[in-house]
């Protein structure tokens, strides 16, 4: 295959997600991930420490069973269990829980400045009865002990919502202020202070002087809704009747008063309802009284006279069994009837529980016709004398009843008690219920590993550079070398605290570990250059690249080494003048050099510079000239190549990276041989095909590529990295 025909064709294992390849990564990037996990599981551990406990206030209210109407005229089935969902309604309403906030305004709030963080941790932890004394003197901030109670707190619509500052001072004396720090009023513990549209109380203030306080009026719709919300009711059960009343906190204490003054308000409303319900039972009854007794009065008036007129008629057995059954009747339709009155101020009838009424009245009724056609059996005397006696006897039951049930409602309206009561009062239900610090430690850990992995895989998804030869092989370029990484490397700046002539401390790492498989790597690499250019018009060879931070000074100059090592006398031209630095590498100066000499000011002979390793030359890039890829097309160029190489056995001239300018494909028209230099993870298979297609159009035909700075990764173990894996093999001497 041609070298300048780049294939695009994958290994069908290379196009999707292998997950050795995944795998690999995340070894590979281990202790990035366990760092990363570790930052925050401690930040896990900080959050737990630092963040304000909640705490669990809980009490237990029990809702009893109560008749569906009122006492004496129960309705059998019709007793029911208050809905305890009903009741946690109630409870939750907005006129009950607004009271509770009249009560114990709750819309003033009262906070004592702590320092960031540290403040609140401390001042938590802080246990003695008097205020903790200042730390770092910071004396304006309060670091325990602290305490505030505000028994009127009002200001003017526009002023709701917003911050005031109170200062402690000497005594009970405090100062409040806007703010801004305008002084609004002065005033001690106790005293009633109104001026300047503001009226304020305070109960006790325990504060060392020149403490600050934030005081705030919130506006009373929006504390009864935050209240509502933290307000949790729950029944224990199904039927049951029991409610938990529980508010969460950071201060137990006050969620215990706003709980148990809940639970009292909920109670007292329940008697007040209750004794209404009695006391309009009670009047209902009161109403019925006269009636009843009106009619009492007609029947015995009725009795009486039919007795005048037909004498002493004494009512037979069978007329007196049949007497009973129809004042029983009677007795318990007129009941039923009440009943209904009843029912009809409080339910439709659609009602399930007066429907079933209707039809206990209609079974009753039926039952009394049928007594009726039985009484029209008897002669005309007992049935007149049975009618009377009936209506009599019925009355009489019905208005004695009416009297007794008057009576008990107006005792239960005078000591109505309710169905609901406190089963436990408001108590903290042991330590702080938030943060879970155990669980915030294992989130925040496995958050940190999960943000670690998913950004070592993401970046591992999205990183287009190539990791094995192979890889670039399937572009049409063959690899001559995959050079590892080494730690060995010095960088250039190190060079100035290096001795002069030292090979031990070299930065060049041909010298200073020659042993290294880098520098065995570029051995192979001199090798296969033999064979590359035995056949070449010239001796000289560019190297080049797609991009910088590829590491081509560093091959230039150390393969130039090593060809010095083998005997050849070696010249070094560091072409690139823009940031050329291959003088730095090798101690020498960076002047006279290529910029002079193609600029006319100075010769060959004078620009080159001898090195500490024999037969090895320098051509440095001279001072920063302003154009040189003008310089660079000059003819005094192939004048200075053609004297370079007719008196060294190899040329190798360090160009700058193709993609970023164009000198390379200039130079590169002034020798035979070109080879590119890609970097390990970080060369993409784009920009290899962009430099090879770029030097295809200027003419200049790219022999192959060096893979340098090759890693040991497990994401590339088993792709051939092995193959291209050096080992160190030296005398035992050495």
């Amino acid at each position: 295959m041609h070298p300048t025909s780049i294939s695009s064709r994958q290994d069908p294992e290379e196009a999707g997600i292998d997950l050795r390849k995944l795998l690999g990564a995340l070894l590979d990037h281990k202790w990035p991930i366990l760092g990363l996990t570790l930052l925050f599981f401690l930040g896990g551990t900080l959050y737990g420490l630092f963040a304000t406990p909640i705490y669990r206030t809980s009490a237990l209210v029990q809702i009893e069973k109560k008749s569906g109407t009122v006492p004496g005229l129960e309705m059998g089935d019709f007793t029911q269990a208050s809905s305890a969902r009903t009741e946690i309604e109630l409870i939750r309403s907005r006129s009950l829980i607004g009271q509770a906030v009249d009560n114990l305004h709750l819309d003033v709030q009262a906070t004592p400045q702590r320092f960031l963080l540290l403040g609140d941790y401390l001042a938590r932890r802080y246990r003695g009865q008097e205020p903790a004394p200042p730390l770092l003197g910071l004396r304006e901030y309060a670091w325990g002990g602290e305490n505030i109670d505000i028994l009127r707190f009002e200001v003017e619509p526009s002023r709701i919502g917003k911050a005031f500052l109170l200062l402690a001072g000497e005594d009970g004396a405090f100062t409040l202020e806007e703010s801004e720090g305008e002084p609004l009023l002065q005033g001690r513990v106790g005293e009633a202070i109104e001026r300047n549209g503001i009226r304020l109380q305070i109960r006790e203030l325990q504060a060392r002087p020149g403490t600050r306080f934030t005081l705030r009026k919130a506006s009373r719709s929006s504390t009864v809704r935050s209240y509502r919300n933290a307000l949790q009711l729950t029944e224990l059960g199904t039927d049951t009747g029991l409610i938990t009343v529980a508010m969460e906190h950071p201060a137990p204490k006050h969620a215990s008063r706003v709980v148990d003054e809940i639970g009292r308000l909920f109670v007292r409303q329940n008697i007040e309802r209750m004794s209404a319900e009695a006391n309009g039972s009670l009047e209902f009854v009161r109403s019925q009284l006269p009636e009843v007794r009106r009619e009492l009065d007609q029947a015995e008036g009725a009795l009486n006279d039919y007795r005048k007129r037909h004498g002493s008629v004494d009512i037979a057995m069978e007329t007196g069994t049949v007497l009973s059954q129809a004042v029983d009747l009677e007795t318990r339709i007129s009941e039923l009837r009440m009943q209904q009155a009843e029912l009809d101020r409080r339910f439709t009838p659609e009602h399930p529980a007066y429907k079933t009424l209707l039809l206990q009245i209609q079974g009753l009724t039926q039952r009394k016709n049928e007594i009726a056609r039985k009484v029209q059996s008897l002669p005309e005397t007992q049935q007149e004398l049975l009618r009377l006696s009936r209506d009599v006897q019925v009355g009489t039951t019905i208005y004695t009843q009416l009297l007794n049930k008057a009576q008990e409602l107006d005792l239960v309206r005078a000591s109505t008690i309710g169905n609901v009561r406190i089963v436990d009062p408001a108590v903290i239900d042991g330590g702080p219920v938030a943060p879970n610090k155990s669980l915030i430690q294992v989130l925040a850990t496995l958050a940190g590993a999960l943000l670690a992995i998913g950004f070592v895989l993401l970046r591992r998804l999205l990183d287009p550079g190539l990791e094995t030869p192979e890889a670039i092989e399937q572009l049409g370029l063959p690899v001559y070398a995959a050079v590892p990484f080494s730690a060995h490397q010095v960088h250039p700046k190190v060079r100035r605290r290096l001795p002069a002539g030292d090979s031990t401390t070299s930065p060049l790492l041909a010298l200073s570990h020659p042993n290294d498989p880098a520098v065995e790597a570029l051995r192979s690499l001199r090798t296969s250059l033999h064979f590359i250019m035995l056949g070449a018009q010239d001796n000289r060879l560019v190297i080049s690249g797609p991009g910088p931070q590829a590491g081509k000074s560093f091959i230039c100059a150390n393969l130039a080494a090593i060809v010095a090592q083998a005997g050849k006398r070696v010249l070094l031209i560091d072409v690139d003048m823009r940031k050329g630095h291959l003088h730095k590498l090798l101690g020498m100066p960076a002047s006279p050099g290529l910029a002079e000499l193609l600029g006319g000011h100075c010769t060959l002979a004078d620009a080159l510079h001898p090195t500490p390793l024999e037969g090895l030359f320098l051509l440095p890039r001279g001072q920063l000239p302003p154009n040189p890829s003008e310089l660079l097309m000059r003819p005094e160029l192939a004048t200075t190549l053609e004297q370079a190489s007719a008196h060294h056995d190899l040329v190798i001239l360090d160009t700058p990276p193709l993609l970023a300018v164009t000198d390379a494909a200039i130079v590169g028209r002034q020798a035979a041989t070109t080879l590119i230099v890609t970097r390990f993870g970080v060369s993409s298979a784009h920009e290899i095909e962009m430099t090879v297609r770029r030097f295809a159009q200027s003419g200049i035909e790219i022999k192959g590529a060096i893979l340098n700075g090759l890693e040991k990764r497990a994401a590339t173990y088993g792709y051939g990295h092995a193959a291209y894996h050096h080992y160190e093999y030296k005398s035992d001497n050495a």
